[in-house]
C-alpha cells in the first residue's frame, strides 16, 4: 500500500519538479547560444553582415540559462559554496546551515530583488519597452521579466529546501534527507 506523503512534503516536491524543469529547459539554451553566437560572428567578420536580432536574442538566452536555472542550481546543491567545514558536517547539522542560509540571506535577498526591481519592470512592461538598435528586438520588457523569474524560482526553491530541511532535522528516516536534483 503507497503511503501518501504530507502536503508540505508534496508541495516540496512540485516544487522541485517545476523548478527542475524550468532549469532542464533553460540549460538546453546553451546550444543555441554556442550556435547564435557562432552564426553572428560568421555574418559579422566574415561577410561584413550585422545580424542584430540573433545579437540580442543570444542575450536573452543568456540572461534565462544563468537566471532561469538558478533555482534548479540551488536544488541540485550545485551553487558556489564556500564549504571548508560543510562537508565535514552531519547531514544534520549541513539541514541547519541551509535552513539558515536560506532564512538569512537567501530568502531576503530574494525579496529585496523581488522589491527593487518591480517598478523597473513594470515600466518596461507599460512601454512595451524595446530595442533601442536599429533592427533589434521588440521583447526589452520581456528580457527584464526574467530578473522576476528568477525571484519567483529562488524564493519557490528556498521554501522547497526549507521544508526538506525541517523533516531532516525533525528527525525522519532517510527518505525525507535533503534531496538533490
Amino acid at each position: 500500500m503507497p503511503t501518501t506523503l504530507p502536503l508540505p512534503r508534496r508541495l516540496a516536491q512540485l516544487i522541485d519538479t517545476l523548478n527542475a524543469a524550468l532549469g532542464k529547459a533553460c540549460a538546453w539554451l546553451t546550444v543555441f547560444l554556442v550556435l547564435g553566437t557562432a552564426i553572428v560572428v560568421v555574418l559579422r567578420y566574415g561577410f561584413g553582415i550585422g545580424a542584430t536580432a540573433l545579437q540580442e536574442a543570444v542575450l536573452y538566452g543568456h540572461a534565462l540559462v544563468f537566471m532561469g536555472a538558478a533555482a534548479w542550481t540551488l536544488q541540485r546543491n550545485s551553487h558556489v559554496r564556500v564549504d571548508i567545514f560543510y562537508q565535514a558536517f552531519s547531514r544534520r547539522r549541513q539541514a541547519l546551515v541551509n535552513s539558515l542560509g536560506s532564512v538569512l540571506l537567501l530568502l531576503p535577498l530574494c525579496l529585496f530583488l523581488g522589491w527593487s526591481s518591480w517598478e523597473y519592470v513594470g515600466n518596461a512592461w507599460a512601454t512595451l519597452e524595446g530595442s533601442s538598435e536599429t533592427g533589434g528586438l521588440p521583447l526589452v520588457y520581456l528580457q527584464k521579466s526574467i530578473i522576476l523569474l528568477l525571484v519567483v524560482s529562488l524564493v519557490l526553491q528556498g521554501i522547497a529546501e526549507l521544508i526538506k530541511c525541517a523533516y531532516l532535522l525533525a528527525g525522519h528516516g532517510p527518505d525525507t534527507e535533503v534531496e538533490h536534483g
